[in-house]
């Protein structure tokens, strides 16, 4: 156990994706941790990677900017133990070498390139305790640049085991991008949507099938921006509010919903929802496709939306390597809200 002391150590995370760079400052308490910080920006550092196979100026210029509000931020915060990881589109980009040099001469900052495997195991760190007593769960986490899948054990104390992790290059920035020579949008939806499912169906068979399903053994955790977003929308929340989502039930009839309703929406009304914006508004329709897609395979009724990621997972590892013997998790449960049939 962690001595305790009247000023708990700081802890700092930071997850620079394909699409955004956040920053979360945190410290341990008795129910698991308290934010006292945070940062979000959308950077959008895969913009062409797989496509050049490498990252452009523009792009690594706006992520160092970023990177420097999180220099700034952790400043203020002096002697917090910071760990700060990048994932696909570094993993992919040639000059992520020169990139990762430029970002510690620049900020001082010092990133780690993950591979999958560990970003997927950051991610199921952060939503373990949204699961429940059913022994088997899908996990995924709609990226940027990817989109990783886990299907997991969970025993009866609990505890969670991963069987197989399955990361796609297809997260919502570069489909998008792979995908704009199609005008119509909901032709566009759809081949996205197929795209998906067709890479998802070899892993689904190894590790799923109906027998399981249908004995309702199978529960499901949802993490992106995605996600959250139909969640906000489905609730009918005139502002984005985080503790309203971060551990809601959003049924798969609502979701359905609401990809119709994304898919009549005009650009400009998508850019003036309160709970989508101007720098996620082109992007919703991938992120559907790519969340349509995940539902077609696991026709579940409802899945558990996570507003937690890879900077909580982080988080719990720092704690828990210095001893704090806590769950950090819990101190961002909440309880569930069950969106009604007409959002």
């Amino acid at each position: 156990m962690h001595p305790t002391t009247s000023h708990p150590p700081l802890y700092a995370a930071i997850d620079l994706g394909s699409s955004n760079c956040r920053l979360l400052v945190a410290r341990p308490c008795k129910d698991g941790f308290k934010v006292i910080d945070a940062f979000s920006r959308v950077v959008r550092l895969g913009e062409g990677v797989r496509e050049k196979g490498y990252l452009c100026q523009a792009a690594m210029d706006r992520a160092i900017d970023a990177l420097k509000v999180c220099s700034k931020k952790l400043r203020k915060h002096p002697g917090a133990k910071l760990h700060a990881v990048a994932t696909e589109a570094c993993r992919t980009a040639k000059n992520r070498d020169e990139f990762v040099r430029k970002v510690f001469d620049e900020t001082g900052i010092e990133l780690k390139i993950i591979n999958p495997d560990e970003e997927s195991r950051l991610a199921l760190q952060a939503c373990s305790a949204l699961l429940d007593e059913r022994p088997y769960a899908v996990v995924f986490d709609i990226g940027g640049g990817s989109t990783e899948i886990c299907w997991i054990k969970v025993d009866n104390m609990g505890q969670t085991q991963c069987i197989e992790t399955l990361s796609m290059p297809c997260g919502v920035l570069c489909l998008t991008e792979r995908y704009a020579g199609i005008e119509q949008r909901r032709e566009r939806f759809e081949a996205m949507r197929t795209e998906i499912r067709d890479r998802l169906r070899d892993f689904a068979s190894r590790n799923c099938c109906s027998d399981i399903l249908d004995d309702g053994k199978v529960q499901m955790v949802g993490t992106s921006g995605t996600v959250t977003t139909f969640c906000g929308i489905a609730l009918g929340l005139e502002r984005y509010e985080r503790h309203k989502v971060d551990g809601s039930d959003l049924r798969f009839d609502d979701a359905e919903r609401v990809t119709e309703l994304l898919l009549r929406m005009e650009a400009d009304k998508r850019k003036g929802h309160p709970c989508i914006g101007n720098q996620r508004a082109e992007l919703m329709d991938a992120g559907a496709a790519i969340f349509a897609a995940i539902r077609d395979i696991w026709p579940l009724a409802t899945l558990k939306v996570a507003d937690r990621g890879l900077r909580e997972g982080i988080l719990v590892d720092l704690m828990r390597a210095d001893g704090h013997a806590i769950d950090p998790c819990d101190a961002r449960r909440h309880t569930v809200s069950h969106i009604s049939a007409n959002p």
